[in-house]
């Protein structure tokens, strides 16, 4: 193939074939109608009529960079992952960050939970650690997932986005407060991505050469600081610029500012969430950091922004059932769920062969059975055969590989009622607002509140504002009082409510 510099490159379709006539059609004289057989005005119709892929169903607004991540402590005794095989060992990586319920056009500075989505580029396959820049999340179990999007994307009659659904849903989930004070606070609203935490979220687990398995939680605590907008100034930046947290991204990383942050685990053995007093596996919880400390990792340095946004960023595919030899999932609904939605997702986004696309390709040997479908683009497989077992090749099963088996609490499938401390959605909730929180965060937290919840209109405005205040009395009283204050809600009469139904 001759090189790019040996000459000058012709403009060709992408057949590569040249053509002269760009920017002009072949018609019946200088005013005539245009010809069918001018192939080249189809080609740039019909691509261009493609060129927007579906936009994801969430996190539809985001932006991404290249990476390396770093080996700073030893955790072998927990995990036999190669990854995390040596101290110093590093490994390429891409993260793609994003906002939750907004479009590809919306504003960067929304509040919003921010997506926090890593692929590390490991020797055993990608491992894609698919999270958000929280702790929890604002349901536990994911058959509720599609009705919860529903409430943060736009109303089926208005199309216009309705504080009235979203308060109408967390109102009648309060598993979701705990969330909803984290999105209230001034961490709804983080400036840029660069200052921010990230979270694997779930629970994961960790198997080591011994076949133990741990149960793990991941936490990127990031190393600029954490930094948000206040609503007011969110606000103002979502007139002034709306792509602030992609320039503030991109500019840092040109300027070889490496944003970086560091990685810990927590780790809880089988015998410890036995007698753990609520299910370990439950997204819309923590777990005391006093009783189940940070442990170091490792470092994660964002160096490299990608030289195309489409073809890196738009196409990036992560998906929380990837995971490589020596981590593994749980028992969490939430992660179940997505196990089997989001690799569905990128199949209908792009294509049956998305892990081929060079963001998402593995950089070491891939050896399997799938052949055809849309955008293949290797070699298909040669003539190599598509099944298994076979005579001719030398793929096979590796025992090293094998996952030691999950025991299982119970032996039987059904719907299940939980013990009372896993429906107790208050507890948590309340020790944010006291001990995590200072009392300008307190501030801020009720009057972020207050403005939210002020657009709940229609019929249905004080039952929905009374039902959710009931949740915030029952977290703590103070937060309760500030926001039926800020809404001027009669207080006297609330309690009496309140002191109904409780």
């Amino acid at each position: 193939m001759m090189n790019q510099g040996d000459e000058k490159r012709k403009l060709t379709t992408a057949s590569g074939i040249p053509y002269v006539h760009h920017e002009d059609t072949m018609s019946v004289g200088a005013r005539g109608p245009v010809l069918l057989q001018d192939f080249i005005l189809h080609e740039k119709l019909a691509h261009f009529n493609r060129e927007r892929i579906p936009e994801r169903v969430v996190h539809a607004k985001g932006t991404g960079a290249f990476g390396t991540f770093t080996v700073t402590n030893d955790i072998t005794r927990y995990t036999r992952a190669k990854i995390f095989n040596k101290i110093g060992k590093q490994a390429k990586l891409f993260i793609r960050f994003s906002t939750v319920g907004g479009e590809m056009g919306s504003a960067d500075t929304e509040r919003d939970p921010r997506g926090f989505a890593v692929k590390f580029y490991t020797e055993d396959g990608n491992w894609d650690l698919v999270g958000n820049n929280t702790p929890v999340f604002f349901i536990k179990d994911a058959k509720k997932f599609p009705d919860f999007i529903h409430t943060q994307k736009r109303h089926p009659r208005t199309h216009l986005k309705s504080k009235t659904m979203m308060w109408d849903f967390w109102s009648l989930n309060p598993e979701s407060l705990h969330q909803v004070l984290i999105l209230m606070s001034d961490r709804g609203t983080p400036y840029g991505y660069r200052h921010m935490h990230g979270f694997g979220s779930h629970t994961f687990s960790m198997i080591n050469a011994a076949n133990v398995r741990v149960w793990v939680k991941f936490h990127f605590k990031t190393q600029q600081g954490i930094r948000n907008f206040t609503d007011a100034e969110a606000e103002e930046m979502k007139g002034k610029n709306p792509d602030f947290a992609q320039e503030d991204l991109v500019k840092a990383i040109d300027n070889k500012d490496f944003p970086k942050w560091t990685l810990y685990i927590q780790v809880m053995t089988r015998e410890q969430a036995k007698a753990f007093p609520f299910n370990p596996f439950d997204v819309t919880k923590v777990w005391p950091h006093g009783e189940y400390p940070l442990i170091e990792v490792g470092v994660m340095e964002l160096n490299q922004v990608p030289k195309n946004y489409f073809a890196d960023v738009e196409q990036s595919a992560f998906a929380p059932a990837h995971v490589v030899d020596g981590i593994d999932y749980s028992p969490d609904k939430m992660l179940q769920g997505r196990i089997l939605s989001y690799p569905d997702a990128h199949r209908y986004r792009l294509g049956a062969n998305f892990e081929q696309i060079p963001v998402n390709r593995c950089p070491y040997m891939v050896a399997n059975y799938e052949r055809d479908g849309s955008m293949r683009v290797d070699d298909n497989g040669g003539d190599t055969p598509n099944y298994y077992p076979n005579s001719f090749d030398d793929i096979a099963p590796d025992p090293a590989y094998e996952v030691p088996p999950l025991e299982l609490d119970s032996t039987t499938a059904g719907w299940f009622d939980r013990n009372e401390n896993d429906d107790d959605h208050y507890t948590q909730p309340g020790l944010l607002f006291t001990k995590a929180m200072n009392d300008y965060d307190r501030h801020n937290l009720v009057s972020n509140i207050v403005e939210h919840m002020s657009q709940i209109d229609g019929s249905k405005r004080d039952l929905i504002i009374a039902r959710q205040l009931c949740h915030f009395f029952r977290a703590n009283e103070r937060l309760g009082m500030g926001v039926a204050k800020g809404l001027g809600v009669n207080i006297e009469q609330l309690m009496k409510d309140l002191n109904h139904t409780m």
